[in-house]
């Protein structure tokens, strides 16, 4: 009965991560105490699971990624990566991607080119984002370090296994499937939409909602008398009016107190809106927030106002801003502007105060796109001592001469002393979501083991490829991890799919790395559905994408893809 019930709990996790009713790291935490209160780990298994050397790896890069992200080197990168025809400006931000993330934070990589690309003119920065993206991925899947995905299946294996995987392991298969992928995707940016600034539907990206104050001398006349009907750059949406919503917005219209006017237009023409008295632009006086500077920004997957409204949320105090305007993709955003929860990826237009840039926590929560504020960057020398210790510590762990972890601390140290990275940004930017996600993940996976769940997974396992043999079933467990990876995150995808596939590999008595392995790149083959990947979220609103133009570019990417993993594993990891 017992077996049952852990498979049924981990069926209704996925359904909460699918759904996401619950935050990830909240439905982790709980199905791992729910599991010790029933006896099914003990409270030392359970603690050593946070303190897996892979994990611990895993958070120790992700710190030192933070002095990494700030290096000018990216920057010099975007300033010459733009240049001569399209199509060989896309190959080189796409090759130029692939390295660097082979070895660094990808979000990094993705948020760099992500603020240089919305700045130029040279190409529709729809022509080029979605690529950014997808060779971001491209190249993490190469390496250990490439991408948090690959060190959690690490984990998994030093837990299972007892051994952890090399630096340039997942280099065998990876870099032959990057370099097909990587021919399919040039050849499918091709069709990716084309917008550009001068594009009505470009024009009509942003959404402000305006309160009408009881003072303003707005009320009581005509939309057209106030002159509300022909701005420029601006267009009069709806009128939400005591909870219902007046669309479309005839010019006969009498505007009422407490209306909230709701118009969608372009960046740079919301100062319009300061000629007209008495609108208040998400609690603010409009012509108080368009006095100040406007600066667009991207919310990042740390940022706490993942969930939250504009209405629950103290803006100005929290970061000396407020909101102007909100976008998400190419979506229609439908009801009240400041009721709808905020999500990963969304775009906010900013009217920043002075000290906007002193603010601490602007880095966990957003990454910039265009304004006059930029982030501060290491000088030459920092930025020369954290790529070279940076890159010893790798080369060191490639020649088994020093542990990666041992390498990373180290080099972290060295960080701290010569104050590129302060405690107060360690703490400040720790990700402690993620440890307790694979922490959780990691004891979830052993109590599947001593419930005897994980043995009834592998028993219908192989009665299901019953003479089928066990290529079939390394097939299955591939296609598992990928659904999981396209409907919830990728780190959740590898930690709910690889007890599975080390079942898989344990009924059919051979090797599990291959197992091992297709989890890894299954994990990674994220193409189709921008929310299963952080990097899709963060230009899906810059590039006023539709889910249809992932689907569009990423169904021939992702067979391609899929199709290369699964011939080319077992032959260079043998069942």
């Amino acid at each position: 009965m017992i077996p049952w019930v852990v498979l049924l709990s981990i069926a209704g996790l996925l359904a909460l991560l699918v759904t996401g009713l619950v935050r990830p790291a909240i439905a982790f935490v709980t199905l791992a105490a729910a599991y010790l209160l029933l006896g099914l780990i003990d409270t030392t298994t359970l603690l050593q699971q946070f303190t897996n050397p892979a994990l611990a790896t895993l958070l120790l890069l992700l710190l030192v990624s933070l002095a990494l992200e700030r290096s000018p080197l990216l920057d010099r990168l975007a300033q010459h990566m733009f240049k001569g025809r399209p199509q060989m400006a896309t190959a080189r931000l796409m090759g130029t991607t692939a390295v660097l993330s082979a070895f660094l934070n990808n979000t990094a990589v993705v948020a760099t080119f992500l603020g240089a690309i919305s700045r130029q003119r040279h190409i529709a920065p729809s022509r080029l984002l979605i690529p950014l993206s997808y060779a971001s991925i491209l190249g993490g899947m190469t390496t250990l370090v490439g991408t948090s995905t690959n060190l959690v299946v690490s984990s998994f294996t030093l837990g299972s296994a007892g051994f952890e995987l090399g630096m340039f392991q997942f280099s065998l298969v990876g870099l032959p499937v990057a370099a097909l992928t990587f021919m399919v995707l040039l050849w499918r940016a091709k069709a990716l939409p084309h917008h550009v600034p001068e594009d009505t539907a470009d024009k009509l990206a942003y959404f402000l909602a305006a309160d009408l104050q009881a003072d303003s001398p707005l009320i009581g006349h005509s939309i057209e008398a106030n002159g509300l009907r022909r701005l420029d750059g601006l267009y009069l949406l709806e009128i939400e009016r005591q909870g219902r919503l007046i669309s479309p917005v005839g010019p006969e219209e009498i505007l009422q107190a407490g209306d909230t006017l709701v118009f969608t237009g372009e960046v740079g023409k919301v100062q319009t809106l300061q000629r007209f008295p008495g609108l208040k632009l998400f609690g603010h006086h409009a012509d108080d927030l368009l006095a100040t500077n406007l600066v667009e920004v991207v919310i990042s997957h740390e940022s706490e106002l993942a969930g939250q409204t504009l209405q629950d949320v103290d803006f100005r105090s929290m970061f000396n801003a407020g909101v102007v305007g909100i976008r998400r993709g190419g979506k229609r955003l439908e009801g009240q502007l400041g009721k709808i929860p905020l999500r990963v990826g969304d775009c906010l237009l900013l009217a920043v105060g002075g000290d906007f840039r002193q603010h601490r926590n602007i880095d966990r929560n957003f990454h910039l796109l265009s304004g006059s504020f930029t982030r501060p960057r290491l000088k030459r020398s920092e930025s020369l001592l954290t790529l070279l210790g940076f890159a010893t510590a790798i080369g060191l762990a490639a020649l088994n001469l020093l542990p990666l972890f041992h390498g990373l601390l180290l080099l972290l140290g060295g960080l701290v002393l010569a104050r590129v990275l302060s405690v107060a940004e360690l703490r400040r930017r720790f990700p402690f979501e993620l440890w307790l996600i694979i922490g959780s993940a990691l004891a979830i996976s052993q109590a599947l083991g001593n419930s005897g769940a994980g043995a009834l997974l592998a028993q219908g396992i192989q009665q299901l490829f019953n003479g089928h043999g066990v290529y079939p079933a390394f097939i299955g467990c591939y296609l598992l991890t990928l659904l999981l990876s396209e409907t919830v995150t990728n780190n959740a995808a590898a930690a709910l799919a690889f007890p599975v596939a080390w079942s898989t590999a344990q009924a059919f008595g051979v090797d599990p790395l291959p197992f091992i392995m297709a989890v890894a790149y299954g994990a990674s083959a994220c193409f189709l559905i921008p929310y299963g990947y952080q990097t899709h979220l963060m230009v899906y609103s810059p590039g006023r994408y539709r889910i249809a133009d992932f689907i569009r570019i990423g169904l021939p990417v992702s067979l391609v893809y899929s199709a290369a993993v699964l011939v080319l594993t077992p032959m260079v990891f043998p069942f």
